[in-house]
């Protein structure tokens, strides 16, 4: 190979050899040369794919299922406020009419002090406050003074021992003031009348009235020994 034999001188041989070899590598130059831009070219495109962000598709199931702030809700219907119905004012009493316990106003007179064993006068006043005029049963059934002590224990009453009747059905005038008096013996009683009674020790008493279902403040009155 080295030696070659021809017709023609061997630099000749030569020349041609050195040719071949000097295109042979610059054919191998060549393709060393593509193959390194080709793998420069594609390691960019890569890079430059991933330097770009890829829209995230989006599920399937969103695309069939639509998500809750998409899905329009409709509005809750107004609610009307009910406001309470004012209250209805008392009926005006009628002219004439009965005289109901919120028309009159009951009050027990009494003196201040009473001596032990005395038989004072009580009285049981009875006011009509209405605007109108009205009537309002006085029976004797229906009116009544009880004494109670200090501990609140009843000590005499007016209907205990001499109950009475009457029918008495009176006619107020609007501000009229009528005053029935009751008398006191002086002694202690109950219901029945059935226990002795006796004079009631000295000290601080009130005296209460009723007349029928309306019933009277309590008044003070003590009994003093003389």
């Amino acid at each position: 190979m080295w030696h070659p034999v021809g017709r023609l001188p061997a630099r000749v041989y030569w020349r041609r050899r050195i040719v071949v070899l000097v295109v042979l590598l610059a054919l191998l130059g060549g393709l060393a040369w593509l193959g390194v831009a080709l793998l420069s070219g594609r390691d960019g495109t890569g890079a430059a794919a991933a330097d770009r962000t890829e829209p995230v598709p989006e599920p399937a199931l969103a695309r069939v299922v639509p998500s809750v702030t998409a899905v329009a809700t409709p509005d809750p219907p107004p609610v009307a406020v009910t406001q309470a119905a004012p209250p209805e004012a008392p009926p005006e009493p009628l002219a004439g009419g009965p005289c109901t316990d919120d028309m009159i106003t009951l009050e027990v007179r009494a003196p201040a002090e009473v001596p032990v064993g005395s038989k004072p006068t009580f009285e049981l006043a009875v006011a009509n406050v209405s605007a109108v005029p009205c009537v309002r049963a006085l029976d004797k059934g229906l009116q009544e003074i009880v004494m109670l002590d200090a501990a609140g224990n009843r000590v005499w009453g007016s209907n205990d021992c001499f109950p009475e009747a009457s029918s008495d059905a009176r006619t107020l005038a609007p501000g009229e003031v009528v005053s029935i008096p009751l008398v006191w013996g002086g002694l202690t009683s109950e219901p029945t009348c059935t226990v002795p009674r006796g004079n009631p020790a000295p000290g601080p008493y009130v005296l209460r009235a009723r007349l029928d279902t309306e019933v009277s403040p309590d008044a003070p009155i003590t009994l003093v020994q003389l």
